[in-house]
């Protein structure tokens, strides 16, 4: 589609935006990653009028973004399945999460240990089993990123393919 030079590249430069606020957003729990990636992914392919990317490739990119979302839910809540923890735990993780964002990496990567381990304490648990309940919260979660960037960087590798090969 030929929106004209101007509007063409600022679409392409909201796209590559997209793209790089949803990759960014795997790893921030605040951020719907996969589904920003999916939006830039989709901007591209209109630009170029779905002639490289086309429906069925976009919605492939569409159900992994919905996997993505899956991936995240269920990485989390097995980590602390495992651990046997406390529903305060879980919740504890989710606000620690969130709470991380405020203080940089080290808040993103602590925040959700230290919620969960507040909460299971809360829950009249030792602080030993806090403790381990933090730690399979946090793999768990830790997991969950790392499966969510995997399915981010195959969403960005089927578009690349479909657009320049």
């Amino acid at each position: 589609m030929d929106l004209g030079l101007g509007v063409n590249a600022a679409l392409w430069v909201l796209a590559a935006a997209l793209v790089a606020v949803g990759t960014v957003g795997v790893i921030l729990p605040v951020l719907p990653g996969a589904w920003l990636v999916f939006a830039g992914l989709a901007v591209g392919a209109w630009i170029d009028g779905f002639v490289y990317v086309g429906p069925w490739t976009l919605a492939a990119l569409g159900l992994l973004a919905l996997a993505s979302a899956g991936v995240d839910l269920a990485a989390s809540a097995l980590g602390a399945r495992r651990a046997g923890a406390h529903p305060r735990a879980i919740v504890g993780a989710a606000v620690g999460a969130v709470a991380g964002l405020f203080f940089g990496l080290v808040g993103v990567v602590l925040g959700p240990f230290i919620g969960a381990v507040l909460g299971e304490i809360s829950a009249q648990s030792s602080l030993e089993r806090a403790g381990q309940v933090g730690l399979a919260t946090w793999l768990g979660m830790l997991l969950g990123g790392a499966a969510k960037l995997a399915i981010v960087l195959t969403m960005l590798g089927i578009f690349a393919i479909q657009r320049f090969l």
